[in-house]
């Protein structure tokens, strides 16, 4: 599967390198967020890698919520636990929870149909910044720190009409930014289709922390530095093969 670079196993439990979490978050998901740049201090693994490999192991439901309360630093011995049939979560060896999945109706193992809606959520999830978070920003005339850009995954939810599918393909249909002081909720919406039919919704919601007033310099700003950190790593990928 094309997860399997990604992460390292032994006896029950997976764990990843920063290396594989730095590489899963720029080369699938498009996401150059510093915090997981392998050399941070604040490095953490991107919450789109736990969501795909915990797919992986419990296969996809027709309805999905994905809690997430923790964030994971490289190395940490995880397993998938299944206290019922309806929930599974992903802990570490102390029983600590860092996501927690709810789920409904039929449910499909089928590989391919997995890797593709893993592949195709993962790259929308991805385009949060700066392709939706600095509209929204603007709107609201309100930003995140950009010295020190805090925005973390809380949840998503997804729902199916039928797993009888092959392609389908995750659309964005629209985002909200709701703020309260200096701390805002981004949710996002989307869609999947096949074959132009929509066959399931969902929503992803992230909570942007430390607010400050819109300054349109500091934000061209932050959108260069991402342009030149996602050229500076396609460049350094080009250069090793």
């Amino acid at each position: 599967m094309f997860l399997t670079p990604y992460f390292s196993t032994e006896s029950d439990q997976f764990q990843f390198t920063r290396q594989q979490a730095s590489h899963f978050a720029k080369k699938i998901a498009g996401d150059f967020n510093p915090i997981h740049d392998e050399d941070s201090k604040r490095f953490c693994v991107p919450g789109d890698l736990l969501f795909a490999v915990l797919l992986k192991t419990e296969g996809i439901s027709q309805k999905m919520s994905f809690n997430f309360s923790g964030m994971v630093a490289d190395g940490v011995g995880l397993k998938v636990e299944s206290k019922c049939e309806k929930e599974s979560a992903v802990v570490d060896a102390n029983g600590k929870k860092y996501l927690h999945m709810s789920r409904e109706g039929e449910r499909s193992h089928n590989r391919d149909f997995i890797e593709h809606v893993v592949t195709n959520y993962v790259q929308f999830s991805g385009m949060n910044f700066p392709h939706i978070m600095v509209p929204l920003m603007e709107e609201q005339q309100m930003m995140i720190n950009c010295q020190r850009p805090l925005v973390i995954y809380e949840s998503m939810e997804i729902e199916f009409e039928r797993l009888d599918m092959t392609h389908p393909e995750v659309e964005f249909t629209g985002a909200t930014f709701d703020v309260e002081g200096k701390r805002g909720v981004v949710t996002m919406n989307f869609a999947f289709k096949e074959d132009g039919i929509v066959v399931g919704t969902g929503r992803k919601r992230m909570i942007a922390s430390g607010l400050k007033p819109y300054d349109q310099e500091a934000v061209d700003a932050l959108v260069c530095t991402f342009h030149e950190r996602k050229d500076a790593f396609l460049e350094q990928i080009a250069s090793a093969a």
